[in-house]
């Protein structure tokens, strides 16, 4: 945003910290002991972006997209990936109708034509149809033979996956992983949880809950979070974090240069920033801090960064590449003193 745009008043940034509190404590209470992984996907959501969910079966990730949709008023639509799932079928097509004695084909939107969908179990399906998401995802339109057509406002995609060892698994390729704001991990519960769970949930379902906003509210939010301030030496801050994820470049913590083939896109930098502002917005905040690039850091790298094989080997995960990125960087950059620059030279 340029420096001609209207300051965020008080009434605003509370309004919208207060609709962003409401929401997470009623995904807080249908996900329960999921605090941490709750935030991640509504300051997510509410910046606009795509989130995958990676955990094992039963842990909650598809209430959790449910519940997300269900608050939030918005139409929700679910598919469910399977190997001979087709691309058409989530796109849509054209069907031969006949109309006024003349025969026409008319095109059927496919589930993809709403305002969240959930891509269940989405590397399942053969990379074929894992495509035909990615206009979707990065566009927010879709293009049948030829003709492209725009998807409703907002959108965002969902998605949970199984981890990439079991059976019947098809990897996301790097392109597609690209187009998630964030990656999150599903843990298991706890055992008080559990013992919550099992104790006052009838077959595990989660409460209904009322709604807590509706489309308006979601545009309110999101053309707030672009008026959050970025001061320019938290945007050189993620600048740095980006470029140090990459192993040839000067200053790459250790981990990087052994471990990492391919660091991050800019579209990681973008989306750090634009999920930042909406943290700063849940704090009440209408300045993006380094605490809230931070928070939002690990979730928007994790799956950004193509590991070498040495780190399978060693058994270093991406996660811990990043927490040490973090580590290393400065969040201000501090000039090299001349004498180490004339020793340099």
């Amino acid at each position: 945003m340029n420096d001609t745009t209207q300051t965020l008043s008080e009434a605003e940034i509370k309004q919208c910290q207060q609709t962003g509190h409401a929401l997470l404590d009623g995904l807080g209470a249908m996900i329960l002991g999921q605090d941490e992984l709750v935030r991640a996907v509504v300051t997510a959501a509410l910046a606009g972006g795509n989130v995958l969910l990676e955990g094992l079966p039963g842990l909650g990730k598809t209430e959790l997209v449910k519940g997300l949709a269900q608050l939030l008023s918005l139409e929700f639509h679910r598919v469910q990936f399977t190997p001979d799932l087709l691309p058409g079928d989530i796109t849509g097509g054209h069907l031969l109708q006949e109309r006024d004695g003349n025969k026409d084909f008319v095109f059927r939107p496919g589930p993809v034509f709403c305002n969240v969908l959930l891509a269940d179990e989405i590397n399942r399906a053969s990379p074929k149809t894992q495509a035909a998401l990615l206009e979707a995802m990065a566009e927010q339109r879709v293009t049948v033979l030829g003709e492209s057509r725009d998807l409703p406002h907002p959108f965002f995609v969902l998605a949970t996956q199984n981890p990439i060892e079991m059976e019947g698994t098809y990897p996301l390729p790097e392109a597609q992983l690209d187009r998630f704001m964030f990656k999150v991990e599903v843990p298991p519960v706890s055992e008080e949880v559990l013992t919550t769970i099992i104790s006052k949930r009838r077959h595990g379902r989660p409460p209904q809950s009322a709604p807590v906003a509706d489309a308006a509210a979601f545009e309110r939010i999101e053309e707030c979070a672009g008026r959050v301030h970025l001061p320019q030496a938290v945007a050189q801050y993620v600048a740095r974090l980006c470029s140090a994820t990459h192993p040839q470049a000067a200053g790459a913590p250790a981990k990087i240069c052994d471990y990492v083939r391919y660091g991050a896109s800019p579209r990681a930098a973008i989306a750090i920033v634009e999920s930042a502002r909406v943290d700063a917005l849940l704090e009440g905040k209408p300045t993006v801090g380094f605490d809230n690039v931070r928070r939002v850091a690990p979730p928007a790298l994790v799956h950004r960064l193509v590991l070498d094989y040495s780190a399978r080997l060693d058994g270093v995960t991406s996660r811990q590449v990043v927490d040490e990125l973090l580590s290393a960087i400065d969040e201000l950059a501090h000039p090299l003193p001349q004498e180490v620059v004339d020793a340099q030279s």
